[in-house]
């Protein structure tokens, strides 16, 4: 039995050309999820090219996260993943007097967007297609503040963007990574889409545990992914020290790094980064939505040359570039003097509403880790309980259970970025309520 033929417009015979021809029929509806694609014997067959070819384009679709291949299934549309670990973290639909679910930032501690957009000249140079994906002088002010010397750079769509590029580039689809547990919903729906084996690494006061990354690392492992300040959820920021162990853990893996220093910006910490030890095998991603508004989508992203190199080809198919008008934004956000004091003081806020916060459930006999960020991981006796509780006093927290992996003591997370006065103590108080509270039934 013959297989179907594409019904395609493939303008050229080149492995791009075949790769955009597959897209466009995906969003035509010609192609749908699931659809089953010919060998690559017969695509090349019938646009008279050769199966190299067919190869190269499949290997860039399968980047892009269009397709995906299983032995018995053969190569297929892919299926977009649920995100339902990131639609669980939060509910758009409820609705509190007060809401420490979001981790959003507080928005009268952000620079005032339109007094820099201001400042920006009326006749900015329309960019060409060809210009380089990031602004020079934005490179420049980037790596003033970078924790190595990174090799190359380049400037994505936020951190989940950055996150959802690299993977594509550098974690084959069925391969094995590591990750922290607990971590950031949105990464495990991403890995889950990927299709990879994931193994969960338990977090102390100083970042990842090195005797449980040691025997995790003896599977053979594409990337390890770690928060190395304010991480999300438990505001723990890796200790120097720690880093250097974990860089000396990961150059005999000979693992790619992946560091998502989201939380950098509105953090107070030192950042150690395992690019001080290890650049050729570290990416680092730095997101300013936190510090500088949600409407700020620019993260910045470095890594080997080589790499980087196959981040900006794969956008290339995708979102071309970031927004140079959004670059020009952020550049002048982060060489304004007025806005850096915003930072600043955004950023010593933040560490004193999370410690009044942390300070209240100690005096309560409740310990949480980390320190850094505006994040709480809040150890409760039951999560639906403590929520129930929570809500009954009008406050919404995040359920603990979409930034886990594996079993363990329940938690919740409550994000401090907007509480202040008199509601940071009536929330703490409800806090340590809710932490106690438990389910129960009747005999």
């Amino acid at each position: 039995m013959s297989s179907p033929r594409l019904d395609l417009d493939l303008e050229a015979p080149s492995a791009r050309k075949l790769a955009e021809a597959i897209i466009d029929a995906v969003r035509s509806g010609r192609l749908n999820q699931g659809d089953r694609l010919p060998p690559i014997r017969d695509v090349a067959r019938q646009f008279k090219i050769s199966a190299t070819t067919v190869s190269a384009a499949w290997s860039l679709l399968n980047q892009a996260g269009t397709i995906t291949t299983a032995r018995r299934r053969g190569t297929t549309i892919a299926v977009p993943s649920s995100g339902r670990r990131y639609r669980r973290s939060f509910d758009p639909a409820s609705r509190f007097p007060i809401d420490v679910s979001h981790g959003e930032p507080d928005p009268a501690l952000l620079p005032d967007l339109a007094a820099a957009l201001a400042t920006m000249s009326p006749r900015f140079p329309g960019p060409s297609f060809l210009d380089e994906p990031v602004l020079p002088e934005l490179e420049r002010v980037l790596r003033q503040e970078w924790p190595y010397a990174a090799q190359s750079m380049t400037v994505v769509n936020g951190v989940i963007n950055g996150l959802e590029v690299i993977t594509r580039v550098a974690v084959p689809a069925g391969s094995h990574v590591i990750v922290e547990d607990p971590c950031f919903p949105p990464l495990l729906d991403l890995l889950d889409d990927r299709r990879v084996a994931v193994t969960a690494v338990p977090l102390d006061t100083d970042g990842m545990l090195p005797d449980t990354l040691d025997r995790a690392l003896r599977r053979p492992t594409a990337a390890i992914y770690l928060q190395p300040q304010g991480q999300n959820p438990t505001g723990i920021t890796m200790s120097p020290d720690r880093a250097r162990v974990l860089a000396d853990l990961a150059a005999r893996s000979h693992a790619l790094v992946i560091e998502d220093a989201a939380g950098a910006a509105v953090s107070c910490g030192m950042l150690s980064s395992l690019g001080r030890w290890i650049p050729g095998q570290t990416v680092h991603l730095r997101n300013f939505s936190k510090s500088h508004g949600v409407e700020v989508r620019v993260a910045a992203l470095s890594g080997p040359g080589e790499l980087i190199g196959r981040v900006n080809s794969l956008r290339q198919i995708g979102q071309g570039w970031t927004s140079r008008i959004l670059q020009r934004l952020l550049y002048t956000l982060l060489t304004d003097a007025h806005s850096q004091r915003v930072v600043e003081r955004a950023r010593e806020h933040y560490r004193e509403r999370r410690a009044s916060v942390a300070d209240h459930l100690a005096a309560e006999g409740i310990k949480v880790a980390g320190a850094d960020g505006y994040n709480v991981w809040l150890p409760v006796a039951d999560e639906s309980a403590a929520m129930m509780q929570a809500a009954c006093h009008g406050v919404g927290v995040a359920p603990g259970a979409p930034f886990t992996i594996t079993a363990g003591h329940p938690h919740v997370r409550v994000t401090t970025s907007s509480l202040s006065g008199e509601e940071l103590h009536r929330v703490a108080a409800t806090l340590a309520q809710a932490a106690r509270s438990s389910s129960w039934i009747r005999a």
